[in-house]
């Protein structure tokens, strides 16, 4: 079967589609990422400390979450597919539970924890079965690989200019449909979104298709997917990235709105701060070009070191106090984010076709690398950012003692510098030739 057959190619529609999946998602997922601490600590009242355990639990249930719907999509056989009646099933849950996160029932300091347990980890849970879907999905897409690099541009372009609308205008919306009152204007902004995302999930389910599998192998065991994934080594490497990149995402996003709210003491900075990072759209756009010239590894490695330099630029920025350098910071850190997280998608797609040659077919567990990847790393990032904050005396809505100040600082500028620097080390080793030269002698079928 020639996989570059007219016939076995996606349209522009669906590939619209497609990556209007990831912007459903963000649109839910961005407000957590850079919000969802702020919203605990200063508007329902948690206590830092609490809100640090909460998210500690959450990644402990990712741990098993996320490779338990990888195996369910693994072993889903139904007339849509394998990967695409999830968003027909997990649509308007996500939906609900996105909303039920931002309600605040005064049921007491106790009563409040409990609530705030239920809905996180539910929603946690429900996150995994529509954004895994879109990574275990793209290879059954099309098998053609410029088709795959430009589906895995078009779901990050979606994705990440969701995520910059969501991070310039949440906080304005929350206080036009608030008039005032944070709680109320948190929740109809949230209403707003996930009837949005709901709407765009299922016009994912509705207009995309699997034509291809990867190959006619019966499921292993658990033993044997698990004994395939350590043999996976560009996986293995991947998913370390995918962590790190979004560990070191949630540490800087929900510092964010601490760092202008209390070094600078002007909240209302923080959209504007956020505008500068329409530049990741620019490194979005950059990746068929580089990567078809250089390849993936070396264009993520030059998206880490554009990061990083930005990063370095903030530091300059920060201690001598230039507003202006900041936003310069952003926009160049933005670029490099974009090459990075527009790279992802399309390099664990190889690593999944890869992991077809050591003769064991596990899409769905596999992809789940990238849902536990982006929950391990956005948890933590909320743990350790909560964490620190407690540990140094935080108190909301109040000021901040220089030890609290000087986390704040910890957390905007140098954790992430560190990260970055590792991610740089990581991408070294990523083994891209050998993976090619796998996937190249590797025939696969039309499902």
């Amino acid at each position: 079967m020639n996989k570059n057959n007219p016939k076995w190619q996606t349209k522009w529609p669906e590939r619209l589609s497609y990556g209007l999946s990831d912007a459903a998602d963000n649109l839910v997922f961005q407000v957590m990422t850079t919000y969802l601490l702020f919203f605990y600590t200063d508007i329902f009242g948690l206590r830092p400390g609490d809100a640090a355990i909460l998210f500690l639990i959450a990644r402990i249930a990712d741990v098993i979450e996320s490779p338990i719907v990888g195996l369910m999509i693994d072993h889903t056989q139904s007339r849509f597919g394998k990967s695409r009646p999830f968003f027909l099933w997990f649509a308007l849950p996500y939906a609900i539970f996105a909303v039920l996160v931002f309600i605040t029932p005064d049921f007491g300091y106790t009563g409040k924890l409990i609530w705030s347990y239920v809905t996180y980890l539910g929603l946690g849970f429900l996150y995994s079965t529509v954004n895994l879907p879109i990574t275990s999905v793209l290879p059954t897409m099309t098998q053609n690989p410029q088709e795959l690099t430009l589906l895995g541009v078009i779901r990050q372009f979606c994705g990440s200019a969701v995520q910059i609308i969501v991070a310039v205008f949440t906080l304005p919306l929350v206080a036009w449909l608030g008039q005032g009152d944070q709680r109320r204007g948190f929740l109809y902004t949230m209403i707003g979104f996930a009837v949005i995302s709901l709407g765009l999930i299922l016009n994912t389910f509705f207009h995309i298709r699997e034509r291809f599998s990867l190959k006619a192998i019966a499921h292993a065991s658990l033993r044997k997917t698990l004994q395939a994934a350590g043999k996976n080594r560009p996986w293995l490497i991947l998913s370390a990235i995918i962590f790190l990149f979004w560990l070191v995402t949630a540490i800087k996003n929900q510092t964010t709105i601490y760092f202008f709210k209390y070094s600078w003491h002007n909240e209302q900075l923080v959209a504007l701060a956020n505008g500068f990072t329409f530049s990741s759209l620019i490194g979005v756009l950059l990746i068929p070009r580089l990567s078809s010239r250089y390849g993936h590894r070396l264009t993520m490695r030059s998206g880490i070191i554009v990061a990083l330099s930005g990063q370095l630029l903030l530091a300059l920025g920060v201690y001598s106090h230039a507003l202006s350098v900041i936003f310069a910071a952003t926009l160049l850190n933005s670029i490099g984010q974009g090459l990075i997280v527009g790279l992802v998608s399309i390099m664990l797609a190889d690593t999944i076709r890869y992991g077809v040659t050591l003769g064991v077919q596990a899409e769905g567990f596999l992809a789940s690398s990238s849902d536990f990847g982006v929950n391990l790393g956005l948890g933590l990032g909320g743990l350790i950012t909560a964490g620190l904050f407690s540990l140094s005396g935080y108190q909301a809505n109040a000021s901040q003692n220089s030890a609290t100040l000087q986390m704040i600082t910890l957390n905007y500028v140098w954790l992430p510098l560190v990260l970055y620097i590792l991610l740089l080390i990581l991408i070294h080793f990523y083994p891209e030739k050998q993976l090619t030269q796998a996937i190249s002698s590797q025939p696969n079928s039309v499902g």
